[in-house]
């Protein structure tokens, strides 16, 4: 097209024009969307990593933790620089080298409290149901249990007093007369669980989402 100066005014196709802008767009949406699946990625595999070696998820199974915890419920329990100490709740392993019995349910971890440590001695009165812990049998005080469900009329064929071996602890279940514990010679050694096969301690409720919160 000619002006009236007699130039020749070429008129650019707008679409054409705005194409490198366009494109230019285009590469930086990619690269963020690239970047954000990469960082997402990262973040998954040390989740990953995180639950493989510093803390699991494990399901309630059984009524020996009520009220406490109940049956389906969800927890997550850690062993990131862990030492047992009083009122902890623990998953423990149960197998081969701390289990007077191999059939496949006396395989399977259970959760418990810890009532005593190393060096303690735990006594119980049955017929009260009142636990008893000190450094010295001269020494033993009665255990405030807020969170038992039961007292403790339950005994097994643990004889009492009992002292609590180096490197192990002494476990109750909160459902103290529906549960399987340091009462008994079936779990650990003679009622006592050797510390290495404490699997972590449980920290936080995760399901059902109504209770979700620290333990």
């Amino acid at each position: 097209m000619d002006n009236e100066n007699g130039f020749h005014v070429y008129k650019l196709d707008e679409s054409v024009s705005q194409k490198p802008e366009e494109n230019k767009k285009r590469a930086v949406t990619s690269k963020e969307i690239f970047d954000w699946v990469d960082t997402v990625i990262v973040a998954l595999i040390a989740v990953v990593i995180v639950f493989s070696f510093f803390f699991r998820i494990a399901t309630i199974s059984g009524p020996s933790m009520q009220t406490t915890l109940y049956g389906g419920e969800k927890i997550i329990i850690s062993n990131l620089f862990y030492e047992p100490k009083f009122g902890d709740i623990v998953v423990i392993s149960r197998n081969t080298y701390n289990s007077v019995n191999e059939d496949s349910l006396d395989n399977e971890p259970i959760i418990k409290r810890v009532i005593a440590t190393s060096g303690q001695f735990v006594d119980i009165d049955f017929e009260s149901g009142k636990v008893f812990v000190g450094d010295s049998l001269s020494n033993m005080v009665e255990l405030d249990e807020p969170y038992t469900k039961t007292p403790t009329n339950r005994e097994f064929d643990v004889k009492f007093p009992v002292y609590v071996e180096e490197g192990h602890i002494f476990v109750l279940g909160d459902n103290r007369n529906y549960s399987l514990d340091s009462r008994s010679k079936t779990i650990g050694n003679e009622g006592l669980v050797d510390k290495r096969y404490i699997l972590g301690k449980a920290v936080y409720r995760i399901w059902p989402f109504d209770v979700i919160g620290g333990l």
